[in-house]
């Protein structure tokens, strides 16, 4: 179903870590610590500022891959890793891009599912990487079904 799409990748974008977003952020997932949302605790770190809760990539629009046409509703969310360099920090832009990994499919007992692979890199302003994002999404029969109506 999507094997044609294995390798391509999408084009760079830029992404602010933006202070008020993070805050946001880390409130939204229950995690309050200073390190994301109190300025004066983030001066004194060892980053010398704040930095963003590791699952903050979420949030960052990573370009479009146009041969990758996904349906907005009835995915499953299957896995998601992420690996870090070093962290996010505030302030600090962020250049993001997204590459189809792998497809492959399985018989489960629903029928038919599709398992697309999508890895999201984000590098800093000299190509350095910061960190790669991993996720899996489940496509299931009925969904397939839908996409070839």
């Amino acid at each position: 179903m999507y094997t044609d799409v294995i390798g391509k990748v999408s084009g760079k974008v830029k992404n602010t870590v933006e202070r008020g977003l993070v805050k946001r952020f880390a409130q939204s997932i229950g995690d309050p610590h200073p390190i994301f949302i109190d300025e004066e605790y983030g001066k004194r770190s060892k980053y010398g500022t704040n930095i963003a809760p590791p699952t903050f990539p979420r949030v960052f629009e990573s370009g479009t891959i146009e041969e990758l046409q996904l349906p907005k509703k009835g995915l499953i969310h299957g896995e998601q890793r992420f690996h870090y360099e070093r962290p996010l920090l505030v302030g600090e832009d962020v250049y993001v891009w997204t590459e189809v990994k792998d497809y492959y499919e399985k018989k489960g007992s629903n029928g038919l599912m599709g398992f697309l692979s999508v890895v999201k890199y984000g590098e800093d302003k000299d190509g350095k990487l910061i960190f790669k994002e991993e996720a899996i999404t489940i496509i299931t029969e009925a969904v397939r079904k839908a996409m070839s109506v």
